[in-house]
C-alpha cells in the first residue's frame, strides 16, 4: 500500500512502472487512436450499412442473388487484411508505428471517398462492382494495420497499472466511428428509393473526407514510443540484420499468434450484429424499418462508448482474462436474444436485447483485446502479431453475414442456425483466451524478458 497524499489514506498500490511510460503521452496516444479509429470504422460501417441496404439494388440489380452478392463485397476486404497485416506489420515493428498509422489513415479515407463516385450496373455495367470490390481490398489493407498500430503505440506509452484504460480507446473510436456512420445513414435511408440508389447513398461515403482531415490533425502529433525507439537503435548499434518481422514472430511467438486468431474469432457477434442482423430484421418477412434498425445500433453503440472504458478499467484491477471470457461467454448467450428479439417484431426488446450484446457483454471484450492481445508480444514483433493474428481471426468475420445468409437455407425467419454459428465462434474465443498468460499488470520492459521464446523445432 502507498499513502495517497490528498486524503492522508493508503491507496492501492499501482505496481511496477515501466521506466518509458508516461501518462501526458499516454492520453495523447488515446486520444489519437480514438480519432484514427473513428475515421476507419465510420468508413466500415458505411460500406457495412450501404452492403445490406443499398448496394444489391446499386451494383448486382438483376443478379440472382443479389443481396448475397452485396455481402459478398464487405467480406472481400478480409480476404486482403491478412496479406496487408504482414506487409504493413513489417513496417510498423522496422520502420515505426506512426508512419504506418498515417498511411492506413489517408488510405482508408481516399478508399471511401471513391466507392462513392462509382458508376452504378445499370451504368457501367461491371466496371462498377469491380471497381467496389478493389476499392474495399484497399480498405481492407488499411483496416489489417490500423487498431494494432494504435493498440501497439497506446500500450508502449501507458504505465503497467492503466494499460487497460488507455488502450481501450482505440476500440471506443471504432464504437463511434459505427454510431457517425448509422447516423449518417438514417436520413440517407429515409430517402426515396429512386433517390437513395442514385445519389443518396453516396453523401456519407464523401463526408468521409472531414473525418480524415480531423483524425489526420490529431494523429501526426504522435510521438514513437522510447521502448520501441530503444529497441530499434540497440539493433543498430549492434550491426547486426535482424530476421524480418514475420520470421522472428514465428520462431518465438507462434503459440500465441494462434491464440490471437482464435479469441478474434469474437468479432463474428459484431458482424453479424451490424451486417447479416440489418438486413435480415428488414426482409419482407420480418418487416422492421431501416431507421428503426439503424437506431437500434446507434443506441447499443453509444452504451459501449461509457462501458468499455470502464471495462479497461476494470481489466486493470482483476486482469484481461476474467473481462474477455467472462464478455464472450455472455455474447455467446445474448445473440440469442437479439435475434429472438428481432423474430418477435417487438421494437422494445430490439432495443434492450441490443443493448444488452453490443453495450453490454460484447463491449467487454471489445474494449480490452487491444492490450490483451499485445502483452502476449515482445516489442520487437508486436505490431506484426496483433496485425496478423488478428486480421487472420476477423477474416471468418468478414464472411460471417454471407455464412449467416446462406445458413438461413429456405426459411427466411430461420435466425437460430444464425445464432448458434455466432456463439460456437464466441464460446471458441473463450476457450482460447483461457489459455492465455495473464500479463495485465507486468512492466513491457519485464513483459520482453520473461516472455519465451521457443521455436517449432523445440516444441
Amino acid at each position: 500500500m502507498t499513502l495517497d497524499h490528498r486524503t492522508g489514506r493508503p491507496s492501492p498500490d499501482p505496481g511496477p512502472q515501466d521506466p518509458n511510460a508516461d501518462p501526458a503521452k499516454a492520453k495523447m496516444s488515446a486520444k489519437a487512436a480514438f480519432f484514427g479509429s473513428m475515421l476507419e470504422y465510420y468508413d466500415f460501417y458505411i460500406f457495412a450499412s450501404a452492403a445490406a441496404l443499398v448496394f444489391p439494388h446499386v451494383f448486382f440489380e438483376g443478379a440472382r442473388n443479389p443481396v448475397l452478392l452485396s455481402l459478398a463485397t464487405f467480406g472481400i476486404s478480409y480476404v486482403a487484411r491478412p496479406v496487408g497485416a504482414v506487409v504493413l506489420g513489417h513496417f510498423g515493428d522496422r520502420a515505426g508505428r506512426k508512419k504506418v498509422m498515417m498511411f492506413c489513415l489517408v488510405l482508408m479515407g481516399l478508399a471511401t471517398f471513391m466507392i462513392g463516385c462509382l458508376p452504378s450496373s445499370a451504368t457501367a455495367g461491371s466496371v462498377g462492382p469491380a471497381l467496389l470490390v478493389l476499392l474495399r481490398v484497399a480498405q481492407g489493407i488499411s483496416a489489417a494495420g490500423e487498431q494494432s498500430g494504435a493498440g501497439s503505440l497506446t500500450l508502449e506509452h501507458s504505465p503497467a497499472h492503466r494499460r487497460g484504460f488507455f488502450c481501450s480507446w482505440t476500440l471506443t473510436g471504432t464504437q463511434a466511428g459505427f454510431i457517425i456512420a448509422s447516423l449518417a445513414f438514417i436520413p440517407v435511408a429515409a430517402l426515396p428509393d429512386e433517390t437513395l440508389y442514385s445519389w443518396g447513398w453516396r453523401i456519407p461515403f464523401w463526408c468521409s473526407l472531414i473525418v480524415l482531415v480531423v483524425a489526420y490533425i490529431v494523429r501526426r502529433k504522435l510521438e514513437e514510443p522510447e521502448i520501441f525507439v530503444a529497441t530499434k537503435e540497440a539493433i543498430d548499434e549492434a550491426e547486426i540484420t535482424p530476421p524480418l518481422p514475420v520470421v522472428d514472430l514465428f520462431r518465438t511467438h507462434w503459440r500465441d499468434v494462434l491464440r490471437v486468431v482464435l479469441c478474434a474469432f469474437i468479432a463474428v457477434v459484431s458482424t453479424v450484429f451490424a451486417v447479416f442482423g440489418l438486413a435480415y430484421a428488414t426482409t419482407p418477412e420480418i418487416g422492421m424499418s431501416r431507421t428503426t434498425m439503424l437506431w437500434v445500433a446507434i443506441a447499443a453503440n453509444a452504451v459501449a462508448l461509457v462501458s468499455q472504458p470502464l471495462f479497461g478499467i476494470l481489466s486493470d484491477r482483476i486482469g484481461r482474462k476474467p473481462v474477455f471470457i467472462g464478455g464472450a461467454i455472455g455474447s455467446a448467450a445474448g445473440i440469442f436474444g437479439y435475434f429472438a428479439a428481432i423474430g418477435s417484431g417487438n421494437v422494445i426488446a430490439v432495443f434492450a436485447a441490443g443493448i444488452a450484446l453490443m453495450g453490454g457483454v460484447y463491449a467487454a471484450t471489445n474494449a480490452i483485446w487491444p492490450a490483451f492481445y499485445a502483452e502476449m508480444f515482445s516489442s520487437r514483433v508486436r505490431y506484426s502479431g496483433m496485425a496478423i493474428g488478428t486480421q487472420v481471426g476477423f477474416a471468418l468475420a468478414g464472411f460471417a453475414p454471407t455464412i449467416a445468409q446462406a445458413l438461413r437455407g429456405g426459411d427466411p425467419r430461420n435466425w437460430i442456425p444464425v445464432a448458434a454459428f455466432t456463439a460456437v465462434c464466441a464460446l471458441v474465443a473463450a476457450g482460447s483466451a483461457a489459455t492465455a498468460r495473464e500479463n495485465s499488470r507486468t512492466p513491457l520492459t519485464e513483459l520482453d524478458r520473461k516472455l519465451p521464446h521457443r521455436t517449432l523445432a523445440e516444441v
